[in-house]
């Protein structure tokens, strides 16, 4: 039996939060906005990861919108959706199941929409970003 995420905001809405949060943290390349002015302030380097501390998220995510998270030992990890890559980056351990992405190899420490929290029984996270929930893809 295979069970659906229910999302909580509509597919235009996931196209809208995804830029949103792409302009909002600076997304534009080496450091610009889209506007094309270069951003104030650099972010703090992103901490040392353990596999033990990112252990519970490796796996791939599927998510309501035909879109996934993917991520690996190394705490390394993508939000794909359609053959695109909407980020790439590394998973920050926060405690308590949650964790923040890093940004454009920077750690946004403050970026609390910029994550996902783990459900306690491990089976699916929900995404800040579009407060939509993931489930762990089997094998």
């Amino acid at each position: 039996m295979r069970i659906r995420a229910r999302s909580t905001v509509p597919l235009a809405g996931l196209a809208a939060a995804t830029a949103l949060a792409l302009t909002a943290c600076g997304g534009g390349k080496d450091g610009a906005h889209a506007s094309g002015t270069a951003t104030a302030t650099r972010l703090p380097p992103v901490p040392k990861v353990s596999p033990a501390q990112v252990r519970p998220l490796v796996g791939r995510w599927v998510g309501p919108a035909k879109d996934y998270f993917v991520f690996k030992a190394d705490g390394t990890g993508a939000w794909k959706r359609g053959g695109q890559t909407l980020w790439s980056g590394q998973a920050i351990p926060e405690g308590g199941g949650k964790f923040r992405f890093s940004w454009q190899g920077g750690d946004p420490q403050s970026g609390t929409y910029w994550g996902v929290r783990l459900s306690q029984d491990g089976r699916s996270l929900v995404f800040a970003g579009t407060n939509q929930t993931y489930t762990k893809a089997k094998g």
